[in-house]
């Protein structure tokens, strides 16, 4: 984009050329052998960790990078512009793994952060259940106190890294009758007897996302894998979606500027009744309307980087980055595929690609129907 961006330091900005280097070169040639698996290898964790490209705000005494939300933001943008699909280093680092940096205990983030850091072991979140979609007052997964133990069950579903998994931050009621006020926050390591993954999900993009359902049958864990305090987990859940919907926002900003790049460049070489396709005024003012929105979009999502680092994002303008950003790319990719003509419905072209990926950014994170909600409350 051809703005000035002034919300980096240097020490930021030092980490976009290894993350650029890293998904262009490790990542994307292996693409096409991920999507036909189904899953993304453990291995290309491992060399993300060695990288030093997990959990960069993890502090260094457990194995992270030590730094802000600025060099989660710059990974986030070079994975989000080299396309790759499909490998969930986002949610493990900059989603799931601060649960247990802000609420575990010294005795937790011991014995789990290093090897999360390293790639080692993989991270899901488990809220959404069969049924449930955005609704995470309404869980039915359960944990009843048993002595030293927890016993869970109850199932889960569309959960990111399903398959690969090793620790599950899980939200379950322990006091079921009192609605958002009796759900917790438990790990589980999925080694435990009684937990089962479920089928892989096929979705419509991102084919190698391991998406899977999970069940819990009679899982015991012990009571020191809580995170945080009992009873607390849905506003622990709240606190740390600000982030998780700021990530999406910043990574929907990029593919708009990315896609648009890759279509002006298309559709000036692409040949149509004896010009190219950039000679009809449609095409320009389609591209123009974009090009506006994508200037819009990089403006406000920049802003609210700058104000996570101060940490004063709130719950509302993370509502109001993701929503806005979200709903504007997917009209922009909408209108890139079309001027594509019938090459924008093949998936060997980036747009198609983007399109089908980055569609179920208006849902994840919050679906766009609550995020407006969420923000009208306040007007």
């Amino acid at each position: 984009m051809d703005i000035t961006r002034n919300v980096y330091r240097d020490d930021h900005e030092m980490l976009r050329a290894p993350a650029r280097r890293f998904f262009e070169t490790e990542c994307l040639p292996q693409q096409a052998e991920w999507d036909a698996a189904g899953r993304t290898p453990r291995e290309i964790w491992r060399k993300a960790g060695r990288e030093g490209l997990l959990c960069v705000t993890i502090p260094t005494e457990y194995g992270g990078g030590g730094g802000d939300f600025g060099h989660a933001a710059v990974v986030q943008e070079e994975w989000m512009r080299a396309g790759v699909s499909g490998f969930a280093c986002g949610m493990h680092s900059d989603i799931i793994a601060p649960y247990i940096l802000r609420l575990g205990t010294e005795e937790q983030k011991q014995r789990w952060l290093p090897g999360i850091c390293a790639g080692e072991q993989i991270l899901a979140i488990a809220m959404t259940e069969p049924g449930g979609g955005s609704d995470l007052k309404s869980l039915r997964t359960t944990a009843v106190r048993d002595g030293d133990e927890y016993v869970i069950n109850g199932s889960k579903t569309f959960i990111s890294n399903g398959l690969n998994c090793d620790l599950i931050v899980l939200a379950c009621k322990t006091d079921p009758s009192a609605g958002a006020k009796g759900v917790s926050l438990i790990v589980v390591e999925t080694n435990r007897e009684g937990f089962r993954r479920g089928r892989k999900l096929q979705k419509m993009g991102q084919a190698a996302a391991d998406t899977a359902e999970l069940f819990f049958d009679n899982v015991r864990v012990p009571v020191n894998n809580r995170l945080g305090e009992e009873n607390m987990g849905f506003r622990y859940l709240m606190q740390e979606l600000a982030q998780e919907r700021l990530l999406i926002a910043v990574g929907a900003a990029v593919r708009l500027e990315t896609m648009l790049e890759k279509t002006v460049e298309y559709v000036k070489e692409r040949k149509a009744f004896g010009g190219t396709v950039w000679d009809f005024q449609n095409t320009k003012f389609k591209l123009a309307d974009i090009k506006a929105n994508a200037v819009a979009v990089r403006t406000m999502v920049d802003h609210y980087i700058a104000e996570h680092m101060r940490r004063k994002l709130t719950v509302q303008e993370a509502a109001i980055a993701k929503l806005f950003s979200t709903e504007t790319m997917w009209k922009g990719l909408d209108d890139m595929v079309q001027l594509h003509g019938g090459y924008g419905y093949m998936m060997e072209y980036p747009i198609a690609r983007a399109f089908v990926d980055m569609r179920v950014s208006r849902i994840s994170g919050g679906a766009s129907e609550v995020l407006r909600d969420l923000i009208s409350r306040q007007l």
